[in-house]
């Protein structure tokens, strides 16, 4: 429906350029000329029944289309009438013939007189006040405009509104000023419209007088009752829809937008009031009813506005229904959750650590300095390596025991919501399967090894030597807890770092940096834009040890720049060297990529906001083959990667977390010069 709609604007555009150039048959223009007042007059009566204006912020696009219609049929008419209005009354269509002798009787005069009355209502009148009005609207608007942005940041420091409310209020303002800004210039199209109608009609005139007489030979009276009825007429048929149009931008400027393209934007909100349609539809009908009238064009654009406003009526009729029924789940939910909050104690319920480990009273031991267990050794060693690696403060592992728990297993929670959970035996090795061995161990009980999931087996202290010389890795059950929580904490960083952790980095660089960071924290990026694209960062496995290089980028980009998905991407490619470094093999990057065709399509459902024809495509056309190049990545001893456009890649990233969520998404734009690109496979398009 998407592309459907793109072409039916492009069409239209099209189309008009191509009315001006080449001649247009005298059926065909009854019909065009049928569509520029049933255009006009829906104009009209959505420009009635919008609330505010932002909700037809099409509107000044429209009215140029509209005047352009307009602007093209005049001249395909004016050359039906100086090429053929000595054929008769009908040359130029049976539309113009009615409007020029049923509409004004037939009198040059009363002609005249009708068209001149049009020419002042619609210049002096409606156009020149609804100019006026949209010129001062413009410019109050964009007076306005840094004041209501500088009260919108002061609300957001002072915590009063969030950072997307504070996104939809300056997009809101925005919008504003663009739709104003438009509307101005769009006023100007009726007023030019209006003088290039008078003077149409006075070259009509007197150039179908001169070809009647010197070329065809008509008497004089018989020319110039002849061509100027006719281009009474037409000025008649042209002047109406121009009417309305003006009458609609006045209606608008003295009561946000779509940023899809015209074609879609434009039946989106009319969808929104379908009664438009409706009224549109019955006046249409009326008008197949008048004596002398082409009934067929509009009984069929009538036929055609009904049938649109019978299914976009049933489409909000279910929108209703659904939003009645989302209004009583949630009432039903709030009761639910009053409820619940009536029936809970009133204590104080202390706020769970970051990360802790639970284990059953077997596994004690493991813990014990005193028997010889290493595990809080290890633990604390994990927690350096972590910082150092990626740069963040972990604080202490908070190890407790849990009677609920069995005997041998143990648990792991991030921030109080169990993440994992595994059956430990402290007198026994665990084997895990590289997929170089061929049988199982010895004496090997089949397990999994938690922190991968490969398959792995318990085996006896005896068997360590012949699992060794079988293919298999052999572990203490130790390491594989320590492994399996460093695993786990590696996954959720992004979760356990607090705005607490990002001050404690930031006040720890800035005993090397006073002034950089007094300069960027918190004066030009809040510490909350800080937390979130780290966040991100973490999340994607990023270290953030370059915190300078964070804050730099941020404050380089995020006074223009405020969606902390793209400060996120900018910082990335800052990071350049430290990605390219994490994912390379002996000075390579082994990655699939897109084909161009497949990156182009997806780049444009990105554009377009069409999320689920994205995924779509992901799901049905990428998802299938980097799965098929798994193997390969695992032959090469890399981690499956996937470069794409820098434009796709966090939607991509999101995308293949839910199917492959092995995979790391880079952009080019993150690939260092020293790195070289080894292209594994090409994911080609269906």
């Amino acid at each position: 429906m998407n592309n459907k709609t793109v072409f039916l604007a492009v069409f239209f555009v099209i189309f008009i350029l191509v009315a001006i150039v080449f001649p247009i048959p005298a059926p065909l223009l009854d019909v065009l000329l049928t569509f520029s007042i049933a255009y006009a007059l829906t104009m009209l009566i959505l420009a009635i029944l919008v609330k505010e204006p932002l909700e037809f912020s099409v509107f000044p696009t429209a009215l140029l289309l509209g005047t352009l219609l307009r602007l093209s049929l005049n001249i395909a008419a004016a050359r039906r009438i100086l090429l053929y209005g000595h054929q008769g009354p009908d040359a130029a269509g049976h539309l113009i013939q009615s409007f020029g002798e049923f509409v004004v009787g037939g009198s040059l005069i009363v002609g005249v007189l009708i068209f001149l009355i049009f020419i002042i209502i619609n210049f002096v009148v409606i156009t020149r006040g609804a100019e006026r009005i949209s010129e001062v609207i413009a410019r109050f608007t964009l007076d306005a405009l840094p004041g209501k942005q500088m009260a919108i940041d002061a609300d957001l420091n002072a915590g009063f509104i969030t950072e997307e409310e504070a996104k939809k209020r300056r997009e809101q303002l925005q919008r504003e000023a663009d739709f104003y800004g438009s509307l101005d210039g769009a006023s100007k199209f009726i007023k030019g419209d209006v003088i290039a109608a008078l003077l149409i009609l006075i070259l009509s005139i007197l150039g179908g007088l001169a070809i009647g007489v010197f070329q065809h030979g008509m008497p004089i009276s018989e020319a110039l009752h002849t061509y100027t009825i006719l281009s009474i007429g037409e000025g008649l048929v042209s002047q109406i829809p121009s009417l309305l149009l003006s009458t609609a931008t006045a209606i608008l400027v003295t009561k946000v937008a779509s940023r899809d393209e015209v074609g879609r934007a434009f039946l989106e909100e009319i969808k929104r009031y379908p009664d438009a349609l409706l009224y549109s539809a019955g006046l249409l009908f009326a008008f197949a009813l008048v004596p002398g009238f082409p009934k067929v064009p509009f009984l069929i654009l009538s036929a055609i506005l009904a049938t649109a406003y019978y299914f976009a009526k049933r489409e909000i009729e279910r929108e209703t229904l659904r939003q009645i029924e989302d209004y009583l789940k949630k009432e039903k939910e709030k009761q639910q959750e009053k409820q619940q909050e009536e029936e809970k104690p009133e204590e104080y319920i202390p706020q769970p650590d970051p990360v802790t480990l639970e284990i059953g009273y077997s596994l004690i031991s493991l813990f014990d300095e005193k028997q010889g267990g290493q595990a809080a050794q290890k633990i604390r060693k994990l927690r350096r390596k972590l910082a150092e690696d990626y740069g963040v403060i972990i604080h202490p592992i908070h190890i407790r025991d849990n009677l609920e728990l069995k005997p041998n297993e143990y648990r792991i929670l991030i921030k109080g919501v169990e993440e994992d959970r595994f059956v430990l035996y402290p007198d026994m090795y665990l084997a895990i399967d590289t997929g170089m061995a061929k049988a199982p161990p010895p004496g090997g009980i089949e397990t999994y090894d938690p922190a991968f999931k490969i398959k792995a087996y318990w085996i006896p202290f005896t068997s360590r030597e012949k699992a060794q010389q079988m293919g298999y890795m052999v572990v203490d059950p130790e390491t594989v807890l320590v492994t399996h929580l460093s695993e786990v904490i590696k996954k959720n960083l992004w979760r356990i770092i607090s705005r607490n952790e990002i001050l404690q980095l930031i006040e720890a660089l800035k005993k090397k940096y006073p002034k950089v960071v007094e300069d960027i924290v918190p004066n030009q990026v809040p510490i909350s834009v800080i937390h979130r694209v780290v966040q991100n960062l973490l999340r994607e496995g990023i270290p953030v040890k370059d915190m300078l290089t964070i804050l730099e980028t941020l404050a380089d980009y995020y006074p223009a720049e405020k969606n902390i998905d793209n400060l996120t991407e900018h910082v990335r490619r800052a990071l350049a060297p430290l990605i390219s470094k994490l994912y390379a093999v002996n000075g390579n990057i082994y990655a699939a990529v897109l084909h161009p065709m497949l990156e182009s399509e997806l780049l444009g459902y990105v554009e377009q906001n069409r999320q689920s024809d994205f995924m779509k495509v992901v799901a049905e056309v990428v998802k299938p083959q980097l799965e098929r190049l798994m193997e390969q990545f695992s032959k090469l001893g890399a981690q499956p990667v996937l470069v794409t456009a820098p434009e796709i890649r966090p939607y991509m990233k999101k995308v293949l977390e839910n199917y492959l969520p092995q995979y790391s998404v880079l952009s080019y734009a993150e690939l260092d010069k020293k790195v070289n690109l080894k292209v594994v496979g090409v994911v080609e398009k269906r």
